[in-house]
C-alpha cells in the first residue's frame, strides 16, 4: 500500500492533535504537531524576553533568532506520543500552557516564522507516511496531499474541552478566558494575511462539537482507507 500525506487543519482546541496522534499509531505513520513547532518559537519568545510590553513582538530580534531555533519530536516510549524539544530540551507541558496559548497567534502570524517552520515541515514530509496537524497544512504545506481533513466545531464546545483538559492536568483555568482565547485566535487565524486558517477546496469536513472519540476515530479510519484504495 502506498503512503501518503495525511493534512489535517482546523480551528483550534477541536481536538485536532488527538486524531491526528491516534490515527497515525493505528496506520503505523508519523505524527508530527506543527502547532507545537509554533508553540515552541512562543515559549522561546516568552524566555528570551521578546515580547514588549504592549504584548507585540521584537520582530528584528527573532528574525535574527530564528536561525537558534531548533524543533524536534522525541517519541515517549512509555505513552507512545511524540514530545516536543526545543534546542534539546523536553518543553512539551510548557508550550501547553495558558501563556504560551495567549501568545502563539501573533508568532505564528509572521511571514518569516512562517515560512521557516513551513520549510521544517516540507522536509519532515519527503517520504510520505505522515499525518500533519495545523492551520494550513492542506493549503500552504502540503497542498498536494492525497487526504485532507479540516475540522471544526462550536467555540463554546472547544473552550469547554480545553478547560476540562487543563483542570484534569491540575492547572488552575477559568471557562470565560479560554473561551475569549479561543475566540481571539479564531479571529487572528483567520485573517493573518500570510496563509490565513481556510478549508482547502479539496479538504473533507469534519464537524466533530457532537462525536465520541470513538466515532470520530471511525469515520477517520474510512477516510483513510477510502484515500489509499482510490
Amino acid at each position: 500500500m502506498n503512503k501518503i500525506i495525511i493534512a489535517i487543519d482546523g480551528f483550534s482546541s477541536c481536538g485536532k492533535s488527538t486524531m491526528a496522534k491516534d490515527l497515525a499509531k493505528e496506520i503505523g505513520y508519523i505524527y508530527i504537531d506543527s502547532g507545537a513547532m509554533y508553540r515552541a518559537v512562543t515559549l522561546y519568545c516568552i524566555e528570551h524576553g521578546l515580547f514588549l510590553a504592549d504584548g507585540s513582538i521584537d520582530e528584528d530580534k527573532l528574525k535574527q533568532q530564528m536561525s537558534n531555533i531548533h524543533i524536534s519530536f522525541r517519541l515517549d516510549t512509555e505513552s507512545g506520543r511524540p514530545r516536543t524539544f526545543l534546542n534539546g530540551t523536553d518543553v512539551e507541558n510548557q508550550i501547553r500552557t495558558l501563556e504560551v496559548s495567549s501568545h502563539v497567534s501573533p508568532v505564528a502570524a509572521l511571514g518569516f516564522v512562517r515560512e521557516a517552520l513551513v520549510r521544517q515541515q516540507q522536509e519532515l514530509g519527503k517520504e510520505k507516511g505522515i499525518v500533519m496537524d495545523g492551520r494550513d497544512i492542506g493549503t500552504a504545506v502540503f497542498p498536494d496531499a492525497e487526504l485532507k481533513i479540516f475540522v471544526t466545531a462550536s467555540a463554546e464546545i472547544r473552550a469547554q474541552r480545553r478547560y476540562d483538559e487543563l483542570k484534569a492536568k491540575g492547572q488552575e483555568a477559568s471557562f470565560e478566558d479560554i473561551l475569549h482565547n479561543v475566540e481571539e485566535r479564531d479571529r487572528i487565524d483567520q485573517t493573518r494575511e500570510v496563509s490565513p486558517l481556510r478549508k482547502a477546496d479539496d479538504a473533507i469536513l469534519l464537524d466533530n462539537s457532537n462525536m465520541t472519540i470513538a466515532e470520530q476515530k471511525e469515520w477517520l479510519m474510512n477516510q483513510y482507507l477510502q484515500a489509499t484504495h482510490a
